[in-house]
């Protein structure tokens, strides 16, 4: 992955090309460029304001040259995408729900797929006549899914927990970025957790069995947050049996699964005793969330 001479500045468009060559995906390369620019620029602001490194600007202005700082972090960022380093940890960040979420490989990364749990979190919660629903999400990693549901839904109480460390500083940071109230606690699943109240629980938990053949496309996220133990449904298990003492009656528990395991979430949901189950599809049409009440004659969400 040659860089040019210390005598011949690199241009945007040399860039690029050096990207091609080394396989990097051109949609990423033009993402990875423009955060290199965008960083630089926030670090060393200038008297006029800046652009917005997209990548029509990128197109436009293929001839400019790079600066040496931006041309070695350049070099640094794209040797670890070309390693095969998910996109969003190379450069730090993910968006989510319309959210731009801080990352790292303590965490996983926030995919499109899991914000239809988010969509269906806010139905649920839109069809509360609560001032103030308390809402749980369990294995919050970034914080992705608590904080935008706190971000659709200002008036809910939402609570989050993860058991990592690691995990909670990054999502108490995306907090604090974002300027969003979540209160966060570490816990093993329900182990450190209120023990009823809850009008709304969430979770997107470990669900992948050992040995899956996805895995392996995944092998720089936490393995502890993706693969669920035995058939991949143990941790599904474990939240589905907390869940019907903690919740208030009516309250909705909604999870996240693999696009095969919706069949025995729903009869797992049954067995605990909550009633109303469904399945929600992803846009690939996917199953990819189940969720059911605890008993009343509380109003299905539309």
């Amino acid at each position: 992955m040659n860089a040019p001479s210390a005598n011949e500045p690199q241009r945007i468009r040399d860039a690029l090309q050096q990207a091609q060559a080394a396989g990097v995906d051109r949609l990423d390369a033009q993402w990875l460029l423009a955060h290199v620019l965008q960083a630089s620029s926030a670090a060393n602001p200038p008297q006029q304001p800046t652009p917005t490194f997209t990548r029509s600007w990128l197109l436009a202005h293929d001839e400019q040259p790079l600066t040496a700082a931006q041309s070695q972090r350049w070099q640094q960022l794209l040797q670890r995408r070309a390693a095969g380093e998910p996109l969003a940890y190379v450069v730090g960040e993910q968006v989510f729900c319309g959210l731009r979420l801080l990352v790292s490989p303590a965490v996983l990364i926030p995919r499109p797929e899991t914000e239809e749990l988010v969509r269906w979190a806010l139905e649920c919660l839109g069809a509360l006549t609560t001032q103030a629903p308390q809402v749980l999400d369990l294995g919050t990693g970034s914080g992705a899914v608590a904080l935008a549901i706190k971000h659709s839904a200002p008036h809910a109480q939402v609570h989050a927990s993860d058991i990592s460390p690691q995990a909670l500083d990054v999502a108490r940071a995306n907090a604090q970025q974002l300027g969003l109230e979540v209160q966060f606690a570490q816990s093993d699943w329900w182990a450190a957790l209120p023990s009823d109240g809850l009008d709304l629980v969430v979770s997107n938990p470990p669900y992948i069995a050992p040995g899956d053949p996805h895995l392996g496309a995944l092998q720089h996220e936490p393995m502890r947050a993706l693969v669920g133990g035995g058939d991949g449904l143990h941790d599904l298990r474990t939240l589905i049996a907390g869940a019907p003492q903690r919740l208030r009656p009516g309250a909705w528990l909604l999870l996240e699964h693999g696009h095969d395991q919706a069949g025995a979430v729903q009869a797992l949901l049954l067995a605990a005793g909550l009633h109303n189950p469904q399945t929600r599809t992803d846009l690939a049409g996917l199953a990819r969330c189940s969720g059911a009440q605890s008993s009343s004659a509380a109003r299905r969400p539309s």
